[in-house]
């Protein structure tokens, strides 16, 4: 099996300073690639990530290929769902396995509403897709011919608040190649926020008319985007693992120099929702400085004895955040989850069956809700952490090596370490400062 082994050493250097290039942010490349695709440009996007799921969006929007494999990537998923169903041709969306386990029925049916041609080649309500695409147009235009009212605005839908962002932000990056531009009224409670937000600024600095007219109601008049250049800024979500870094370092030599790790390429005010992750780690002790480079990261203050946050505006922060408050000892009630389930794994049932094996009960509830109160079982010695095909997995459960003593183990085990490729491609070459051998 393909694993990456950390051994416990007998001590601990003497001091943390590290430096480490971040990747950029996967959610921002793959939003421009749809962008700059739909504007019918030629200035490419700049700075674009280097992980599998940008690779395969880079692939899928410049190979001829009428079977798209858009293999574990999510974003891919729904987002080139929407793209082609407003670009000419037939395609073929499939997938992983697991792809083919994740609904995508809310999605297709708001696009079927809209006049998209889009069916299952399998099993009803989930991928793999057929979508015969660039017709929306020609719809209208038959609707006119037929007597149907001109003035009826199929251009307004209505969709769960509470499905993925990506249902959302897919939905909006078409506005406006539609006839009539999309009004979209979300109902319920509102989720991933922030990635609505983004998905607006973006469309925005290419040139669309997109805005909220309510607290639930968008609206993006027709019309095309422009061809402009832009730059793709680090990714806030990868940060996380190395404020966690600093949340577990544990400094034994009182003469050494304070802990500090440099993220270069962050940026203050971004419109990514995951840099909301800084405010919550100061609340365990890991303290956010901005500098022209990037972000400074020290020690500063006493954590806090319990966290209790909704984290309904970050989902891909969870499992950092509960295998933080694990590792640290601070009891926790996260909620705000839902969308955990229907990730690249279920990482609700992820989390409680691999923390389990480093010695933490954690509960569940509602599917929604994760929380620790303190309860402890035996740890296993050396630790095998199954990642579930999931990046996040990974790389949020690395970090625990620098807790061995403290757990008790003689060592831990990464499996399928190459799953950081879907986001941060380079994650363990930038994680060989740990003092254990590999």
């Amino acid at each position: 099996m393909n694993c990456v082994r950390f051994e416990r050493s007998q001590g601990l250097p003497k001091e943390l300073q590290l430096q480490i290039d971040l990747p950029t942010s996967k959610s921002i490349s793959n939003r421009a690639l749809i962008l700059h695709a739909l504007s019918g440009g030629s200035i490419y996007p700049d700075n674009l990530s280097d992980c599998d799921d940008t690779q395969v969006m880079i692939r899928a929007l410049t190979e001829e290929n009428p079977v798209i494999d858009i293999h574990a990537a999510g974003t891919a998923m729904r987002f080139l769902t929407a793209y082609y169903s407003v670009t000419p041709g037939e395609h073929i969306l499939t997938g992983t396995e697991r792809m083919k386990q994740r609904p995508i029925r809310l999605l297709v049916d708001a696009l079927r509403s809209l006049g998209a041609d889009i069916s299952y080649t399998e099993q009803e309500g989930y991928p793999p897709l057929l979508i015969r695409g660039g017709n929306f147009a020609g719809r209208e235009a038959e609707k006119k011919c037929s007597g149907q009212s001109a003035e009826t605005n199929d251009s307004e839908i209505t969709l769960a608040g509470n499905v993925s962002s990506q249902y959302i932000s897919a939905l909006l990056m078409i506005g406006p190649s539609l006839p009539k531009g999309l009004t979209l009224h979300l109902t319920g409670e509102l989720i991933s926020v922030p990635y609505i937000h983004l998905t607006l600024q973006l469309m925005k600095a290419y040139g669309a008319v997109a805005q909220w007219n309510d607290k639930r109601t968008l609206r993006v008049e027709p019309g095309r985007y422009r061809d402009v250049p832009f730059k793709v800024e680090s990714d806030w979500s990868a940060a996380s693992y190395w404020y966690e870094v600093m949340a577990l370092w544990n400094q034994e030599f009182p003469d050494a120099p304070a802990p500090s790790i440099l993220l270069k390429g962050l940026q203050p005010h971004s419109a990514q929702g995951d840099s909301r992750g800084a405010e919550l780690f100061a609340k365990l002790g890991v303290h956010t400085a901005f500098t022209d480079e990037g972000v400074r990261l020290t020690k500063l203050g006493t954590p806090v004895a319990r966290m209790v946050e909704n984290l309904v505006d970050i989902p891909d922060l969870a499992q950092t955040f509960v295998v933080t408050c694990c590792l640290m000892g601070i009891p926790f009630r996260f909620t705000g989850l839902q969308t955990l389930k229907i990730k690249e794994t279920d990482r609700i049932k992820a989390l409680q069956q691999e923390l389990h094996k480093l010695g933490f009960v954690v509960k569940d509830e509602q599917d929604s809700i994760l929380s620790w109160n303190g309860e402890r079982c035996p740890a296993d010695t050396c630790p095998s952490i199954a990642t579930y095909d999931d990046h996040r997995m990974a790389m949020s459960f690395a970090p625990a090596i620098l807790c061995a003593a403290h757990l008790g183990i003689e060592g831990l085990v990464i499996e399928h370490p190459e799953v950081v490729r879907k986001s941060y491609p380079s994650f363990w070459n930038d994680f060989r400062f740990v003092p254990f051998k590999e």
